[in-house]
């Protein structure tokens, strides 16, 4: 544990500058004490790191030392193989990089590690792009992602429903959600999220914004597909299903589903279960029952009942 640690505070030292005893404690959850045994530890191993006294002041390594040591373990190596998708990279226009980077990581690892890490390659193989369908076309991708990395403004012609409106951004974070991109960005004071295949043009302004300090992509973007989640379904609708109908439910997604299996009462002797599920809207919500067919019967709302019956009247009078 203890070899560890010191291996964790030398390479925080070298990739962080210097640090305070009481943050290096804090980040371990280890006295202020220990902390000072671990660095003269690291001193009489011939690490050269020094100590400034006073306000400010904190543990530094000396200028110019650099350790070669990585300090990844064996499961550590194997998950970084896994870490890079090909696809997304390519996207961004980091394909090469990504190539090289686990080439110099392969060939740095020990022969048994090595082995390892590509025998992790081989067997697991990650995808992101949801069954039948392909990853958003995103060719403006590339210079979007060097704005985000720059902090540089830009200007964007973004489709909307019918309509094309130019918004000027500050591109704050990329992420990819099953095969497609979408950039957070600040408008106005507000954090926005837009869909980047959606952005019809797309024009550096040469203005640098300063990405605001509380900022964190992850929190936002699970904060936000939360609200987004939950906002959608409007109303509710009440359904008999059968067996059938419950599995097909799956393909409105894990919140239908999920409020379809905790509300079913006892089936009955042909095993229909009465149901509860979260509707968008009664436009939307015909649309995705009627891939149900014969397997269910919407009996609330009356206006959404009514409106499956017309439209398999109407199927039925096509396809007569």
């Amino acid at each position: 544990m203890r070899a560890s640690r010191l291996l964790s505070i030398l390479l925080m030292l070298q990739t962080r500058g210097r640090l305070t005893a009481e943050s290096l404690a804090e980040t371990f959850e280890v006295s202020v004490r220990t902390v000072y045994r671990d660095i003269e530890q690291l001193s009489a191993g011939g690490v050269p790191v020094y100590a400034d006294r006073g306000p400010g002041g904190g543990f530094q390594l000396l200028d110019g030392f650099r350790t070669k040591l990585t300090g990844l373990t064996e499961n550590e190596a194997e998950t970084l193989f896994l870490s890079g998708l090909p696809g997304p990279a390519t996207q961004l226009g980091l394909a090469d990089q990504l190539l090289s980077a686990q080439l110099k990581l392969s060939a740095a690892l020990p022969e048994r590690s090595r082995a390892s890490a590509q025998k992790m390659a081989q067997r697991f193989h990650l995808d992101p792009v949801g069954w039948f369908r392909s990853s958003d076309q995103a060719r403006l991708l590339p210079t979007l992602a060097h704005a985000v990395w720059t902090e540089t403004v830009v200007e964007i012609g973004y489709r909307r429903s019918q309509s094309m409106v130019t918004r000027r951004i500050h591109p704050l974070g990329l992420v990819l959600k099953a095969g497609t991109w979408y950039v957070v960005a600040e408008r106005s004071g507000e954090r926005r999220t837009y869909r980047v295949s959606n952005i019809e043009s797309l024009t550096p302004s040469g203005d640098r914004f300063t990405r605001p300090k509380d900022f964190d992509l992850v929190r936002f973007w699970t904060d936000s597909s939360r609200a987004f989640e939950v906002g959608l379904y409007r109303d509710q609708a009440v359904l008999r299903a059968s067996p059938r109908a419950m599995m097909r439910l799956e393909r409105l997604g894990a919140t239908v589903m999920e409020a379809a299996r905790e509300s079913a009462d006892s089936p009955d002797s042909d095993g229909w279960v009465r149901i509860t599920i979260p509707i968008e809207s009664i436009d939307q919500a015909a649309i995705d029952l009627l891939m149900l067919g014969t397997e269910a019967e919407v009996l609330k709302p009356r206006e959404l009942r009514r409106r499956i019956a017309t439209a398999a009247r109407g199927m039925a009078t096509l396809n007569e």
